[in-house]
């Protein structure tokens, strides 16, 4: 091969890789788009209850139960219409102060909570759940006065047995179990407290007994001399109260400073560590009737109390086991219907049938009361509150 044709041969070999570099070689596939991030979405739960003053005891063993129970929802990455969601806890004081009772769902509804934990107190409760209802937001409130269900809003649904069901189980009991015929009664004219008081005088007179005396005070007194001085000429066998242990605990104290030697009852607010600080060794003998069974013999109420005492560092009183199962409750209720959306998921709430620490089944009637409405009887004996009886409806 001469030296022309071998040149001819590379100028053609160069050509054919141009034209290959400008256009004839493969075009290479596009890279795949990046897998878009997985959005949490953040559903925020309002709770509240005094945080401040002489109920704060109460308000924040409540809210300690709702903390456990959604770090608890929370851990198991639950999931809704499809989407991770983590559930966040609003919380605001109450003050058990009816007026800012109402300012305070106002506040929670204009933070665009989708379902709401309380409030603790009736008084506070019943006019907070008007601001609910018109915001369409679902309320789980502890409140006891029957006048809370009562008003027939389609979202109000309670946490404990209402003082109709409590107040009849106790006033009968008082009479017929042990035998207290003349009956001294006194309330707070709170909500909660004459509520109770007046569902407990109806079914101690259906029983049998006497009404010698009806008082009332206020859920600030600590003076109860003038009333109980007015008491003891009556010579009642018993002085029931309607009202919280900040009040109870100094009133059985004074019974027993003027010579009054009635039995001192009340309802669950007085069954408490803080009513056995405050009356002292006056508090021997005392009655309080409770909404449910014993700790120790609710479905889950071992379990519950060590991982309680675990988390907080201290033991159950009253009110948190309840809070705890309110809040699997609501967050139950929206992972069924796989929507927060509060009007996709109050439907579910309503038709609730869930196993809790109180109760093996917790079930609303149309009202949005428990069915489940077993009252426990405890009496202060050696100092400490122990179970005397356990009672139905």
């Amino acid at each position: 091969m001469d030296r022309r044709h071998t040149l001819k041969l590379s100028a053609a070999l160069v050509a054919s890789a141009l034209l290959a570099a400008c256009g004839q070689q493969e075009t290479p596939q596009a890279a795949a788009p990046a897998a878009a991030p997985v959005t949490t979405q953040t559903v925020k739960l309002g709770f509240a209850a005094p945080l401040t003053g002489a109920q704060a005891h109460y308000g924040k063993e409540m809210q300690n139960g709702i903390v456990l129970a959604l770090e608890e929802v929370n851990a198991e990455k639950p999931m809704l219409g499809g989407q991770p969601v983590q559930f966040e806890l609003v919380s605001e004081d109450d003050q058990a102060d009816p007026k800012q009772g109402t300012s305070v769902a106002q506040k929670l509804v204009d933070a665009k909570i989708q379902g709401m934990l309380g409030h603790f107190n009736s008084g506070t409760s019943i006019p907070a759940s008007r601001v609910y209802m018109e915001a369409g937001i679902p309320q789980i409130a502890m409140a006891t006065s029957p006048a809370y269900t009562a008003q027939g809003f389609k979202t109000t649904f309670r946490s404990m047995t209402s003082d109709t069901q409590q107040g009849a189980v106790a006033g009968r009991f008082v009479v017929e179990s042990l035998n207290y015929k003349k009956i001294a009664i006194v309330d707070d004219r709170t909500a909660y407290g004459q509520g109770l008081a007046d569902e407990f005088e109806k079914a101690a007179k259906a029983a049998g007994a006497e009404i010698v005396k009806r008082e009332f005070t206020n859920d600030k007194s600590v003076d109860f001399k003038a009333i109980l001085t007015s008491i003891k000429s009556s010579k009642p066998d018993l002085v029931y109260f309607g009202g919280a242990d900040a009040q109870g605990g100094p009133m059985m104290k004074q019974m027993r400073e003027l010579g009054l030697s009635a039995v001192f009852a009340g309802g669950e607010m007085i069954k408490s560590p803080n009513f056995l600080k405050l009356a002292g060794p006056a508090a021997e003998g005392a009655i309080a009737s409770l909404a449910g069974l014993p700790l120790a013999k609710m479905p889950g109420g071992e379990a519950y109390a060590t991982r309680y005492k675990a988390r907080f560092g201290v033991d159950v009183e009253v009110y948190s086991p309840y809070s705890y199962d309110a809040a699997k409750v609501l967050t139950g209720a929206m992972l069924r219907a796989g929507s927060a959306d509060p009007a996709k998921y109050l439907a579910e709430l309503a038709k609730t049938k869930q196993a809790g620490v109180t109760s093996a089944n917790i079930e609303y009637d149309e009202k949005g009361d428990l069915k489940d409405s077993a009252i426990t009887i405890y009496r202060v004996d050696g100092g400490e509150w122990k179970e005397l009886q356990s009672v139905g409806q």
